[in-house]
């Protein structure tokens, strides 16, 4: 474009500048309604048509974004496909990889405030209710736009972009790993950049470089067939609720400390348990109050939640717990789950679980243990993750809270080890949105600063990213990627 005869200059700041008329126009709202119309269930009896339409709605604003589109079955059988876009400016430029999931947790329609549907947003202050909004329809639709601001404002992107869309993170991700490992080549980048999970504070841009793994551990005692009276019988049946319950305290105590070693971590570093230390967790409209004592002693709540392991009882029963009789009930089972850290040694923890109860009388508590997913993160001292904090802070004015990994799990490791890549995730939404619940929101403060902020990241790596511009492929020759050229000299 040219004014009074010369070019005009297009800058960073017109990107931002377009992500923010994309929100204040109600474009993003639309496209955000539309998706979040889309039943895309993945749990229960799922409709495979469901699942593909939302993937369909992506295309065409992908295809406008001069993105090769195309679904791709899913390696496991009868899992949800996947949609795979990749636009391609040039072999001498960084490649990144975007990731999100359009799948939602059931809608829960009967459990929602009146007034509201899982199905249609509706706006409500600075909150914009609907299954999806934030987990993670929502999170991905700002990373789309941010991408078409960078695009429309440059004329080009000034990187290879390819994107990732699975329909299956709520149902545990069947397949993607079997899916990347296939498509290796193909999904081959520089780096994985994605959103999901919430932000430390509504107002406070975060980073985390992984997440914790998970482990589904099931208690259970089958004794005998049917109740008995407790009146003829108590005192000399075992019950099995008492027994489950001594169980589970031989696993944490009443405090939530955890007793078994292979379910403990080592210590983070001491330079990271200090910065997780100086980060605010909680204290947020609408959060928890958290419980003063509860976890392991001598860490701030910042290192239990991101350094440490938790120990959680999900759901466990005994008898009709909503019309309880007078008997001793024949059976009793506990779903349990560890969220764990990188460093925990998880092969061990059945051996040694089995080998506490037995030691302690407890042999008639049975017991499964089945990894969920693996933990995985990102060193905080990496390039990617340094420059990444720089220009949060360049777009914002505030600092990042930058975390080695999300106290929650999601298929990082599918990223970080199967596809060997640096991994970054900054998430656009807030621990209180709902998410997996009803009333589901998202805030719409933190999409626009989202859009903001992504709009500056992507400007950013279309200057050159953290290595100065190299290629990819000489990332690994004497000064490129292996040699951090050109980040210190970016910052300046």
């Amino acid at each position: 474009m040219k004014r009074a005869g010369r070019e005009k200059l297009v800058t960073r700041i017109d990107a931002i500048e377009r992500a923010n008329r994309y929100y204040d126009s109600g474009a993003f709202l639309r496209d955000l309604e539309r998706r979040v119309a889309l039943r895309s269930e993945s749990q229960g009896d799922v409709a495979p048509e469901l699942l593909r339409d939302y993937l369909d709605d992506l295309t065409p604003a992908l295809d406008a974004m001069g993105f090769t589109v195309r679904m791709l079955d899913n390696a496991a059988p009868g899992a949800p496909p996947m949609l795979i876009a990749e636009r391609h400016e040039s072999s001498d430029l960084p490649t990144v990889l975007i990731y999100g999931h359009g799948d939602v947790v059931r809608g829960q329609a009967d459990r929602w405030r009146e007034g509201l549907s899982p199905w249609t947003i509706h706006v409500e202050g600075d909150r914009l209710y609907g299954r999806g909004t934030a987990d993670n329809k929502g999170q991905h639709s700002i990373n789309l736009g941010a991408l078409q601001s960078v695009l429309a404002t440059r004329g080009s992107l000034g990187f290879n972009a390819k994107l990732l869309i699975e329909m299956g993170e709520e149902r545990g991700s069947p397949g993607l790993n079997e899916t990347c490992a296939r498509h290796a080549e193909e999904l081959a980048a520089d780096v994985l950049i994605a959103s999901d999970g919430p932000r430390l504070q509504p107002d406070k841009p975060t980073i985390f470089l992984g997440s914790r793994g998970i482990m589904l551990i099931k208690l259970w005692l089958d004794l005998r067939q049917g109740a008995h009276h407790s009146g003829n019988w108590g005192g000399i049946l075992r019950n099995p609720a008492t027994t489950l319950a001594a169980a589970i305290n031989h696993i944490v105590d009443a405090d939530g400390v955890i007793l078994v070693d292979a379910m403990r971590p080592p210590l983070a570093a001491a330079s990271t348990r200090a910065a997780l230390a100086a980060l605010p967790v909680g204290g947020a409209p609408n959060d928890p109050m958290l419980d003063a004592g509860w976890g392991e002693p001598g860490m701030s709540p910042g290192e239990r939640l991101f350094a440490w392991n938790s120990f959680d009882v999900l759901a466990m029963q005994s008898g009709d717990v909503e019309n309880p009789i007078g008997a001793i009930p024949p059976t009793a089972v506990a779903h349990c789950q560890l969220r764990f850290v990188v460093g925990t040694d998880i092969d061990r923890i059945e051996t040694q679980l089995r080998q506490r109860f037995d030691e302690s009388g407890l042999t008639m508590v049975q017991l499964s243990v089945a990894l969920g997913a693996p933990a995985s993160r990102l060193d905080p001292d990496d390039p990617w993750a340094r420059w990444t904090a720089a220009s949060i802070e360049r777009t914002t004015g505030k600092p990042a809270a930058v975390l080695p990994n999300f106290g929650g799990t999601l298929p990082n490791n599918v990223f970080s080890e199967t596809l060997n890549l640096p991994t970054i995730w900054i998430p656009h939404s807030y621990a209180a949105c709902a998410q997996h619940a009803p009333n589901e929101h998202l805030l719409g403060s933190v999409a626009r600063e989202g859009l903001q902020i992504m709009a500056g990241l992507f400007w950013d790596l279309g200057e050159g990213g953290p290595y100065g511009g190299a290629a990819a492929t000489d990332w690994d020759a004497p000064g490129g990627r292996h040699g951090y050229r050109g980040i210190e000299a970016w910052q300046r």
